[in-house]
């Protein structure tokens, strides 16, 4: 385990996730407002890891759900090449999201920190699937 010096110096890094098998893997955590600046400057695939029932609330603007559980069977939709953002309620099912798919080799993988509650409470809309 790390010291607490260690841990306040990952922090600045990302989020730190000790996984069985891959090592320490860092995730790069991303603000609402960096992740509207990605939106609008480049492209992006952004990936819902939560529930059909949290889903049917409202998604951000753009979104494939993916469930967390369905990952391992989906993830050949999506293009490892491609700059990817996670999601969730709160940040820590898609932290645990951006593990997985960097160790599947997804190179440009970001969280989302704070997930939809973070989003909703700068003021941004949901929508919902079609």
């Amino acid at each position: 385990m790390a010291a607490p010096a260690d841990r306040n110096a990952l922090s600045l890094l990302g989020t730190s996730h000790q996984s069985p098998g891959f090592g320490l893997v860092i995730v790069n955590n991303i603000s609402v407002q960096e992740l509207q600046q990605l939106q609008a400057s480049t492209s992006i695939t952004l990936i819902d890891v939560r529930t059909d029932a949290e889903v049917d609330r409202g998604v951000i603007t753009g979104a494939h759900h993916i469930p967390l559980h369905l990952l391992p069977v989906r993830h050949g939709e999506l293009d490892p090449a491609a700059t990817l953002v996670v999601y969730c309620q709160s940040g820590a099912r898609s932290a645990q999201a951006c593990v997985w798919l960097s160790a599947q080799g997804f190179a440009e993988v970001s969280n989302l920190q704070g997930g939809i509650m973070a989003w909703m409470r700068e003021g941004n809309a949901l929508v919902h699937l079609s």
